[in-house]
């Protein structure tokens, strides 16, 4: 497979950012994409036929506990120590400006 990556494409892709670059920078960043690209199908040549594929590097998992239903607090319970509480729920100072 040839080189996709040429000057002008980062040119024109830089322009669709609404990035300036010199050509200067566009001809490093060119020389960086081709041996970014280079790299990575150096990997298609690797035998991975035996590596079951991953979703993380690290094999984790969630540690949960086990969902049941318990007693919790009522609205009344959860409103008497507030400093100010109107029908149920508690108030607070606006913080948008009319």
């Amino acid at each position: 497979m040839g080189n996709v990556i040429s000057k002008e494409k980062v040119m024109h892709v830089a322009e669709l950012a609404r990035l300036h670059i010199t050509d200067e920078e566009a001809e490093k960043l060119t020389d960086e994409l081709k041996s970014i690209i280079e790299h990575a199908q150096l990997l298609n040549e690797l035998d991975t036929s035996d590596v079951e594929p991953t979703t993380h590097v690290l094999k984790l998992t969630n540690v949960m506990r086990k969902d049941e239903p318990k007693e919790w607090i009522t609205q009344e319970e959860a409103v008497k120590n507030a400093p100010d509480q109107k029908d149920g729920q508690f108030r607070v100072p606006s913080i948008l400006s009319e």
